[in-house]
């Protein structure tokens, strides 16, 4: 799952369900930022909550876990971003200029385009 859809799936204002915190948590561990990211105090607060709660029923729990949540996904977003804007970009404008230079007019939209971009970012990554 891809830290943006576990984004999509809180609504602004929820408090965060123990089963977007167990996926978030699973997502963090498989990136390695999980450890770097938190400290020891919100990483045994989250596998506490993740051990003992089904439902969030305390405001502050739930203020303190979308607080760590945030975190998380804010760290795992901007790996991705920078992955995107360094890679990315640059490999879909050299890509755009090849393709303007062969004829193809409208490749000149391609340089941007962003979901253009996180494609290429993710087969360069993937070499």
């Amino acid at each position: 799952m891809r830290a943006e859809g576990i984004a999509e799936n809180m609504k602004l204002g929820d408090s965060p369900s123990v089963r977007i915190l167990a996926q978030t948590k699973k997502l963090a561990l498989r990136r390695g930022i999980w450890f770097r990211v938190l400290n020891r105090v919100e990483r045994g607060i989250t596998d506490l909550t993740l051990q003992c709660v089904d439902i969030i029923k305390s405001g502050k729990l739930a203020k303190l876990l979308t607080a760590i949540m945030d975190k998380l996904q804010s760290a795992m977003e901007s790996i991705f971003y920078r992955l995107v804007k360094t890679i990315g970009v640059s490999c879909a404008q050299k890509i755009s200029c090849t393709a303007v230079s062969w004829g193809n007019i409208s490749a000149k939209s391609w340089a941007s385009d962003l979901s253009f971009a996180v494609f290429l970012a993710v087969i360069q990554t993937n070499k």
